[in-house]
């Protein structure tokens, strides 16, 4: 064979293997295994919040027509959760789904996305100060500052969290005194402020720890999580609306390293992904967890409202505490200012716009008044 005719020949095979179509010649397809990444979330194989990490994930797989297939196991499968962080961004684990107020140990700063009562905001205005007022580049910042090789997306926004499940129920701040209580992030701080004992567990170790006596009391989030991990076995009486958590978030983790790596289809697949799944997680979320709530009522279980003075005592707590943390942590002092300046103009408009709801629903089903 002639040096030109090899030549050709080479040519003809590259360019057909390549997907290129020659005049003459039918394209060969070469189909391509697709990235598979290895996650693990923060939560319980049973938690709804599990759930809507595997959610988020449907979402990416159906969406990218099987490119990118993410499997996501419950907490403890490869790590505790709160080593999830860790294990993301040393590439143990290819990402993974929990919250900011997790990694509260390495800069009390990332606590305030979901702790604290943010200025007023509710959490879908935390996400759009996130989003839209500074608040992804502050993270990033910390993130990188941390020398953790991690990209992360926030998003699904948390109904305000009870104050806690209690064998009674409590009336005033000092009955927290002495309290042995589960909270974390800077919930921690606030319920100290209020004189309890703080155990910061993970979601699973709670309702063993309150069997055991090791807890007097504890909060974790919201109506299907805590039926679910088995509250009303332990404690009969839970005490709604708090300031300690009223406008948290969840958080998507990707190793940067495998992130960058993806073409760009694939990330705004991942983006778009994230928008879905925020919405769709708000809405699943009313549907559960109100269910969950009468099905509790039913079962036995008292909610009251957490009385205002207690509601109080958790914004002087927080004052003194915002107060020690800036003043120890300029990073806390940057992300507390930006939250601050995006709150007074949003929820300013917020509060004036917005009309009272509770109105309307007692004026359809509250008990009518005879004669």
């Amino acid at each position: 064979m002639s040096d030109t005719k090899a030549a050709r020949r080479r040519f003809l095979t590259s360019a057909a293997v390549g997907g290129t179509a020659i005049a003459g010649f039918p394209m060969i397809a070469v189909a391509q295994s697709p990235i598979t990444m290895r996650w693990q979330s923060t939560w319980p194989a049973k938690d709804i919040f599990h759930e809507y990490a595997l959610d988020f994930a449907k979402k990416v797989n159906e969406m990218s027509g099987g490119k990118l297939k993410i499997e996501v196991l419950p907490a403890g499968a490869v790590v505790k959760a709160f080593d999830l962080l860790d294990a993301v961004s040393k590439g143990t684990l290819d990402g993974g789904h929990g919250v900011v107020a997790y990694w509260y140990g390495k800069n009390t700063a990332v606590a305030l996305w979901g702790s604290g009562p943010a200025f007023g905001m509710d959490p879908n205005m935390v996400l759009a100060w996130h989003n839209y007022g500074g608040g992804k580049e502050l993270l990033d910042e910390i993130y990188k500052n941390l020398n953790l090789d991690v990209k992360s997306f926030l998003y699904g926004p948390m109904p305000t969290q009870p104050f806690g499940w209690f064998k009674k129920p409590v009336t005033k701040a000092a009955d927290m005194q002495g309290v042995k209580f589960r909270t974390v992030g800077l919930a921690v701080d606030i319920y100290k402020e209020l004189g309890a004992a703080v155990n910061p567990l993970p979601g699973a170790e709670i309702v063993p720890a309150l069997d055991r006596g090791l807890l007097d009391a504890a909060e974790f989030n919201n109506a299907s999580s805590d039926r679910l991990l088995g509250f009303p076995d332990v404690a009969k009486n839970c005490m709604l609306q708090s300031f300690h958590q009223s406008s948290e978030q969840f958080e998507i983790l990707f190793n940067k390293k495998r992130y960058d790596a993806l073409p760009a289809e694939l990330k705004s697949i991942i983006d778009y992904a994230v928008q879905a799944a925020s919405a769709d997680m708000s809405w699943k979320a009313i549907d559960r967890y109100s269910t969950d709530y009468v099905e509790m009522q039913k079962a036995g279980v008292k909610f009251w409202k957490t009385p205002d003075a207690i509601l109080k005592a958790q914004l002087d707590a927080w004052d003194k505490v915002v107060a020690a943390k800036e003043a120890e942590n300029p990073s806390f002092k940057k992300v507390n200012d930006s939250m601050r300046t995006f709150a007074q103009r949003a929820g300013r408009w917020q509060n004036d716009t917005l009309v009272d709801y509770k109105m309307a629903y007692n004026h359809f089903f509250a008990p009518k008044k005879k004669g």
